[in-house]
C-alpha cells in the first residue's frame, strides 16, 4: 500500500512537476530572505592591549683608568717669523705723497715704501736753518763781549740759542720721518693706503715679511692664556694640512694689548692698527709642513694638564649637592648605594676620581 502511495505521489510530481518545483524554490527564498530581515549582530570591538610604560633605565658606566688631558683652545694663522707692519709716527695727520711699492714686491733694507707730503715743512726748514746760522753768528759775537755782560744775561742768551737749535732738530726729525723705509729685506705682503690718503699716526701703511720661514701664530682668551707656559705641548690643525704636534715657543707680549682690542698703539682706530708677531702665542712645529702659505687659518689646542693612569668616570655620573660630590655605585646584585668621592682634574667629558672609587666598579649616570 505504501508503495502504491509513493508511486502515486511520484506520478503527481511528474504530471505537475514544474509548479511543484516553483513552490519549493519560493519557500526556500522566503526562508533565506527571512534570515536577512533579522537585525545584524554587532561586531565585537577589538580593544588593543595597552602595555604599561617602562621606566627608562639610567645609563651605567664602568670606572676605568685613562690618560686625562685638559686643553685650552684658540685660533690663529701662519705668519712669517720676521714680519712687521709699517706706519708713520707723526701725530699730525698728513696726506700720503707717494706709495712706492705694491703687494708682492721684493724690497731691500732701507728701500723707500711711502712718503708724506711735507712741502710746507721743508720750506720752514730752509728758513730755520738760515735763522739758526744767523743766531750762531750773534752768539759768537756775544761771547766775545762776555765781559760786558752779567753772568745771568750770558746764561739766558745761551738758553735761547739752544731752544732755537732744538726747534730746528725737531723739524728735521719730522721731515725725515715723512719717509717710510723697509726695516729689513723681504716681501711686501699687503698695502693698506694709497697716494692721497690721510695717514694718521700708527695706522698701518703696509706689511713686510720674510716669507722664507713661517710659524704658527695663535690667540687665546685672557683667562686661557694664564694657564699656558712656554714648553707645553700643543696640537695644531692647519687648513688643508691636517693635524701636527708642536710646543709653545713664545707667549704674546703683555704690553702688546691694552685690553681695547687695538693692539696698544696710540692711533685713534680709524685705520688698520699695526700688527706684530709679538702679539701672538707662537707654536713651534717639528717638522714644519711644506708648501704652506702665509695667512693660512688654523686652530690650536694646548695641553695644560696631563695625568697618566687616572681613575676617571664620565661627568654625567658625578652628582653634586651643597658642596658634596658623590656617585651611585651599582653592586653585583643590582642594588645602588651612594658613595662620596674626591675629584681632581676635569675635562669637558670626564672627571678624575682621586678618592672613593676603584677601576671596574659601575656607577649610574644622571
Amino acid at each position: 500500500m505504501y508503495s502504491k502511495w509513493w508511486m502515486g505521489s511520484l506520478s503527481i510530481v511528474k504530471k505537475g512537476g514544474k509548479p511543484f518545483l516553483l513552490v519549493c524554490m519560493a519557500a526556500s527564498l522566503a526562508v533565506s530572505s527571512g534570515c536577512s530581515l533579522l537585525p545584524k549582530e554587532e561586531e565585537e570591538e577589538i580593544v588593543p592591549i595597552v602595555k604599561p610604560p617602562q621606566l627608562s633605565k639610567k645609563p651605567e658606566y664602568v670606572v676605568k683608568t685613562d690618560t686625562l688631558e685638559t686643553k685650552v683652545r684658540g685660533s690663529g694663522k701662519l705668519m712669517a717669523t720676521v714680519e712687521e707692519d709699517l706706519y708713520f709716527t707723526d701725530e699730525n695727520s698728513r696726506r700720503i705723497k707717494n706709495v712706492a711699492v705694491k703687494a708682492g714686491d721684493q724690497v731691500t733694507q732701507g728701500q723707500l715704501i711711502a712718503e708724506l707730503d711735507v712741502t710746507e715743512l721743508e720750506s720752514q726748514l730752509k728758513q730755520k736753518r738760515l735763522q739758526t746760522r744767523k743766531d750762531e753768528l750773534t752768539m759768537i759775537e756775544m761771547l766775545r763781549k762776555a765781559d760786558e755782560m752779567s753772568a745771568e744775561q750770558l746764561e739766558q742768551a745761551k738758553i735761547d740759542f739752544e731752544l732755537k737749535r732744538e726747534e730746528l732738530i725737531e723739524l728735521e726729525k719730522t721731515i725725515a720721518g715723512a719717509k717710510l723705509t723697509a726695516p729689513f729685506s723681504g716681501t711686501i705682503v699687503s698695502v693698506y693706503l694709497k697716494k692721497g690718503d690721510t695717514a694718521k699716526a700708527y695706522d698701518a701703511v703696509a706689511t713686510i715679511a720674510d716669507l722664507s720661514q713661517l710659524t704658527v701664530a695663535a690667540t687665546l682668551s685672557g683667562e686661557d692664556l694664564k694657564k699656558v707656559a712656554v714648553g707645553m705641548e700643543a696640537i695644531v690643525d692647519i687648513n688643508s694640512a691636517g693635524q701636527h704636534k708642536g710646543k709653545v715657543l713664545q707667549l704674546p707680549n703683555p704690553k702688546a694689548d691694552d685690553g681695547s682690542g687695538g693692539g696698544g698703539f696710540p692711533g685713534d682706530g680709524q685705520g688698520r692698527q699695526p700688527d706684530s708677531i709679538e702679539n701672538y702665542m707662537i707654536i713651534q712645529l717639528d717638522p714644519f709642513p711644506e708648501n704652506l702659505n702665509r695667512g693660512t687659518p688654523l686652530s690650536v689646542s694646548v695641553i695644560t694638564q696631563r695625568k697618566e693612569n687616572a681613575v676617571v668616570i664620565p661627568l654625567a655620573a658625578l652628582r653634586s649637592y651643597a658642596g658634596r660630590n658623590y656617585v651611585q655605585v651599582v653592586d653585583d646584585q643590582g642594588s645602588k648605594r651612594e658613595v662620596d668621592v674626591e675629584i681632581g682634574q676635569q675635562t669637558s667629558t670626564d672627571v678624575e676620581i682621586v678618592k672613593g672609587l676603584t677601576p671596574g666598579q659601575k656607577v649610574v649616570g644622571r
